[in-house]
């Protein structure tokens, strides 16, 4: 299924730029949590793509979202501490944006 393939690939990307991000954090942001949340970036797409029944293209607008914040917003690295909670706004964001009507 495409789908699956569009999560599957996302999250992967995800997970890369959190993990190479790891050693760069310095100071928590508001969007840091106190622990790694202990479910995997994809799993927690897939959960986000079974429930909230959001468009193809918020998955990939959430995404777009999401490089340009890393790129403007350095002092908030995309880690292991942050990317479900980015993920998450930046999904709601785009549905917003794509799918309300």
């Amino acid at each position: 299924d495409s789908m699956v393939k569009l999560v599957r690939f996302i999250s992967n990307q995800l997970q890369t730029i959190a993990e190479a991000n790891e050693v760069e954090v310095e100071q928590a942001s508001i969007f840091h949590g106190g622990t790694k949340p202990t479910i995997s970036v994809e799993w927690y797409m897939e959960r986000i793509f079974q429930y909230a029944k959001c468009s193809p293209s918020c998955y990939v607008v959430s995404y777009i979202y999401l490089d340009r914040f890393s790129k403007r917003q350095r002092s908030v690295p995309i880690d292991s501490f942050s990317v479900h909670r980015l993920l998450l706004a930046a999904v709601l964001v785009s549905a917003k944006f794509m799918d309300d009507v």
